[in-house]
């Protein structure tokens, strides 16, 4: 993969210009809904306040409560493993699966597996992955990654579904009615619950007091498979642990109002232990988690609880498409979370924003998304992996920026060559006047004007 490729990724999307504006509205119409459920709550701003705190705490003794979290899943008659990154994670599950002779698992949304890469692992290994998530579904029969890590087939119309759904499971061409296609995914995964003996989930949040963790769902996908399946395997970022069973009602109130604006998800289910006769196996996974949180600058991303909400208000994710990003997490919180991993690899991701700061704005746990974002590019940059072009440019500019005089020469000369050559920038060539339509420059500078305010009448 190049280093730099997220503008060539997003310019293939908004080629569609139809599908990016609706690509756009509706998530802008999801974080509008966010909006109307967070002012529906007094004390919103205080629950984000408390939330924010009780992840940094968490953070600051993190190994305590995950020591903690193992001992009481233990008593709780779950079996934990430690994962150190995502290779170790996925000969784990493979491990599980041959010891129980499983040939296919249905999967609930998990971004962890999905930051693993798990599935093309297990199918590598002779392994039938069936992802119950509707989205999940969809994407996976069309063999494309989620684009959203809340609304995994986001980027997707009817319309498309519709023919994946003719492509894949046979039924006639042209239904395009969103209950009759849900009726369809229902009658074709009902079959795989009841014929899988391993069901997997992700984890959202994982109870250090009690050794339970809650895994939240509209479609009660995740239960139905843990509770037919012989044996379950929650796969959990360590992240993901918090202190108290009391915690809990502050971040399940504050989840699904960022995520959709619901009032909270349709199932909040929580497993705590193994029911007769079935096993019960939780992976605890780092994946460069604990360079990040030895990370001064980025340690607070790991507050994060994937709710998606900078996602729907990022006005470069809106209309990028989320598989620009070329990551399991893309958006804002991806293009900070990614660079972690793998520097080089997505070293442009941390330029795909405009730092306008209305992520951190609706974080629901208040992680500085913009500032991280400005700080992995001096990263990046620092490390020699910015783009010549880019790096030309800025030296450029410094060296302008820096002497009054010739910036006020530049200004006069470039004001003076647009007003006699307008075609010098009205051309398609420039890629600022494909989009919009050029300003007329002006006669002089608010320099020259305020210098000679007091001369004229």
């Amino acid at each position: 993969m190049n280093q730099l490729d997220h503008a060539a990724a997003a310019r293939q999307f908004v080629a569609d210009t139809q599908r990016t504006n609706w690509h756009d509205e509706t998530l802008w119409w999801i974080r509008q809904k966010r909006d109307k459920a967070a002012h529906g709550l007094p004390e919103w701003e205080h629950l984000r306040e408390l939330a924010s705190q009780i992840k940094e705490h968490t953070l600051s003794k993190l190994d305590q409560y995950l020591e903690q979290f193992e001992q009481s899943a233990h008593r709780n008659g779950v079996e934990v493993h430690w994962a150190a990154d995502a290779n170790e994670h996925n000969q784990i599950v493979l491990a599980i699966l041959r010891e129980y002779g499983a040939a296919r698992i249905v999967k609930s949304k998990s971004m962890l597996t999905e930051e693993c890469h798990l599935n093309p692992f297990l199918i590598k290994q002779g392994i039938e992955v069936v992802d119950t998530d509707l989205g999940e579904r969809i994407v996976q029969l069309r063999q494309e990654p989620p684009s959203h890590i809340v609304l995994p087939a986001i980027h997707l119309k009817k319309e498309d579904v519709g023919q994946t759904f003719h492509q894949h499971l046979g039924v006639p061409a042209g239904i395009i009615d969103p209950k009759a296609l849900t009726e369809i995914a229902r009658q074709h995964l009902r079959e795989k619950f009841v014929h899988a003996n391993v069901a997997i989930t992700g984890v959202n949040f994982a109870v250090a007091q009690t050794g339970a963790f809650v895994v939240c769902t509209n479609e009660g996908n995740a239960d139905l498979g843990a509770h037919l399946a012989d044996v379950h395997i929650a796969c959990m970022g360590i992240e993901k642990v918090i202190p108290a069973q009391e915690h809990l009602g502050v971040f399940l109130r504050l989840l699904t109002r960022s995520a959709t604006g619901q009032p909270i998800t349709a199932y909040s289910s929580h497993f705590a232990k193994p029911r007769p006769g079935q096993r019960m196996h939780i992976i605890l996974v780092d994946n460069g988690r604990s360079h990040q949180l030895g990370r001064a600058d980025f340690r607070s991303s790991l507050k994060c609880i994937r709710c998606g909400a900078c996602f729907n208000t990022c006005p470069v994710y809106r209309r990028s498409g989320g598989h620009s990003y070329h990551t399991a997490i893309a958006g804002p919180i991806g293009s900070v979370l990614s660079p972690n991993l793998d520097l080089k690899k997505h070293a442009d991701l941390p330029f795909a924003s405009t730092l306008c700061g209305s992520c951190t704005h609706v974080c629901p746990v208040k992680i500085d998304l913009d500032k991280q974002l400005w700080k992995w590019r001096q990263v990046i940059v620092a490390a020699g992996l910015a783009p010549a072009s880019k790096t030309a440019s800025m030296n450029g500019l410094s060296w302008l920026l820096t002497s009054p005089r010739l910036y006020r020469l530049a200004g006069r000369f470039g004001r003076w060559t647009l007003r006699q050559f307008p075609w010098l920038v009205n051309h398609r060539f420039n890629p600022w006047y494909i989009g919009r339509e050029m300003p007329l420059p002006a006669r002089k500078s608010f320099g020259d004007w305020y210098a000679n305010r007091g001369r004229t009448n």
